[in-house]
């Protein structure tokens, strides 16, 4: 059943993120997140009342706030980057979020073992193939987005360590924390940049379609880190950008070198070596 819900989540989040990426070269980053992340969070309210859960209290749910916090500066940098790069680069690098649990379990203490080694090593090899771009004129340089993936890996990374601590003490309300974190962060953001909530109609379906994969990706991790061991959870659910990168084969017609490929799989296969050790 974790893995079921594991590989369900990674699905859901590379649909989520491949529209998210789309919506973001029409609309503004702002825009995109505080309207996907309030669609979520009724029907979150609604799975908190029908769950029955005791309220676990507002300290243990800490970790899950900042769950919220980290996967909206995640998604911000992750939609922005796949706007202005290739969807195929940025959403690899993004993959690397299972090195941050492992430095959070090394300052507790927990030694890295030599898989784990063998990953962050992988890791940053494909994403130094990934980051880098040949041009004709200036020769090589760092690939547009690149920035913004490093980002969205390190935010990423944060949110499963938060959201794991979270679900410990109850799914339904460490889901409803972190959305109801991420929405109002968001909401906070568009009014104190002056930012519009306005969208042509032909995104609108597409901005809903967002909140729901999103949303729907987090309340299958968060059961699957309750129902398995996290390290094969979080391996399952790094393969999210798979599924964006196909799309955006499919549908963009992007296309990447044999290299650049490469390198992508080298950082999807670092990274599932990290979690999995």
């Amino acid at each position: 059943m974790a893995s079921l819900l594991a590989l369900s989540g990674a699905v859901l989040w590379g649909v989520g993120d491949f529209l998210g990426g789309l919506a973001t070269r029409r609309l503004a980053v702002l825009t995109v997140l505080a309207v996907s992340q309030g669609v979520g969070l009724a029907g979150v309210a609604v799975w908190v009342a029908l769950s029955d859960d005791a309220f676990p209290g507002v300290v243990e749910l800490l970790p899950a706030a900042g769950a919220g916090l980290a996967g909206l500066v995640g998604l911000g940098a992750l939609y922005r980057g796949m706007a202005v790069g290739a969807m195929g680069i940025v959403a690899p690098i993004s993959a690397a979020s299972p090195v941050v649990p492992l430095a959070v379990d090394a300052a507790h203490g927990v030694v890295p073992g030599p898989l784990q080694w063998l990953g962050v090593a992988l890791v940053l090899v494909g994403i130094a193939v990934l980051s880098t771009e040949t041009s004709s004129v200036e020769g090589s340089r760092v690939a547009a987005g690149v920035g913004l993936a490093l980002l969205a890996a390190l935010a990423f990374g944060g949110f499963f360590v938060g959201i794991d601590a979270g679900a410990d003490e109850s799914v339904p309300w460490a889901v409803a924390t972190v959305r109801s974190t991420s929405v109002a962060v968001a909401f906070a953001a568009v009014v104190a940049s002056r930012a519009t909530l306005r969208a042509p109609r032909r995104l609108v379906l597409v901005l809903l379609a967002i909140g729901v994969f999103d949303t729907a990706a987090n309340v299958v991790f968060a059961q699957a880190s309750t129902e398995g061991a996290i390290g094969i959870v979080a391996v399952l659910s790094a393969l999210y950008p798979v599924v964006t990168v196909a799309l955006a084969w499919l549908v963009l017609r992007e296309r990447l070198g044999l290299g650049r490929r490469a390198g992508g799989v080298v950082a999807l296969a670092g990274a599932a070596l990290v979690a999995a050790g």
